[in-house]
């Protein structure tokens, strides 16, 4: 992968295409950066709905209870809970894009002349760049782990130290499940998604007036409830696995997994998928803003090539 993003061909404009690789990978990080400022305050909501399933005790706290706390958390502190995590997910727009997205198109590259993103180009980006990904999402949610208590965010440097403290092995905590969820995340936003939307641009579109942006969302709305589906549990074992105090000992993946089954024991199916309901609504604007913002920066370089070439 590497020795191609030194070739000269990864700088030089597609006839076809009428855009350097180079410029798809630029387009898809301004499409990452739009959707990571927008979506930032649902994503604190939703982590603080999954995080607050157990109280400070250590107890499993009723999905209800656990809605109003969180809502009563951003009730008293509106802007600081909507921007909690905010940091470090733009730098997660470098960190952690650019190994994923670099992974997938260049494996598209390499194994299809055409482009297309494929599953098998979203299998191997999910599980090479999960560590990569990892150590930016450990710190974003360590920020929020303690909002609950303090009302401030956790500082990234005393984060960073703590986990120094320990070979910086905390930082990889929750690495399985993460594979996992990328994949899905993946499989759905980056692959399902652009097919889904241009078949409801040629099937829709031909009749009626629709633009990108309501094709897009129409695409994304249906890809969402499965993208969460799959995803809300794999999420909740990251926030388990990632939550917890990093001066304290790590949880197993196998003992995240034991406490969602005691939660999905105690609550069912609500215990097992807290955050889903958010977690739709949040896909859907993410993926929604993502391919806008993705299309909008591809199409600005496709003019400028234009202009250059005139």
């Amino acid at each position: 992968m590497l020795g191609y993003l030194k070739q000269k061909s990864y700088f030089k404009v597609d006839e076809k295409k009428r855009i350097a690789p180079y410029q798809t990978m630029l387009a898809y990080l301004g499409g990452s950066g739009i959707q990571t400022v927008i979506d930032n305050p649902i994503t604190a909501y939703r982590q603080l709905v999954q995080q607050f399933a157990k109280d400070i005790n250590g107890n499993s706290v009723d999905p209800k209870l656990a809605r109003q706390e969180v809502k009563s958390v951003f009730k008293n502190h509106p802007l600081r809970a909507s921007l909690s995590g905010l940091t470090p997910r733009l730098v997660g727009v470098g960190f952690k894009r650019i190994p994923k997205f670099g992974f997938l198109l260049g494996y598209s590259h390499l194994v299809d002349d055409n482009g297309k993103i494929g599953l098998s180009a979203a299998t191997a980006a999910s599980i090479l760049s999960a560590p990569f990904i990892n150590p930016i999402r450990m710190i974003e949610k360590q920020q929020r782990a303690y909002f609950k208590q303090t009302g401030v965010e956790k500082p990234i440097k005393e984060i960073i130290k703590e986990s120094a403290q320990k070979n910086f092995k905390p930082l990889f905590r929750g690495t399985i499940p993460l594979m996992g969820h990328s994949l899905a995340s993946a499989t759905t936003g980056l692959v399902g998604q652009p097919q889904l939307e241009s078949y409801i641009r040629k099937e829709v579109g031909a009749h009626t007036s629709l633009g990108t942006f309501a094709t897009g969302l129409i695409a994304s709305a249906i890809v969402s409830p499965i993208y969460v589906v799959m995803t809300n549990p794999l999420s909740r074992l990251e926030v388990i696995m990632q939550t917890n105090s990093i001066k304290g000992s790590s949880i197993s993946l196998t003992g995240a997994v034991n406490e969602l089954i005691r939660d999905s024991k105690a609550f069912g199916l609500r215990g097992v998928f807290r955050g889903q309901g958010i977690g739709i609504s949040k896909a859907i604007l993410s993926l929604t803003m993502f391919h806008q913002g993705r299309i909008f920066c591809t199409e600005q370089f496709v003019e400028y090539n234009a202009v250059g070439t005139a």
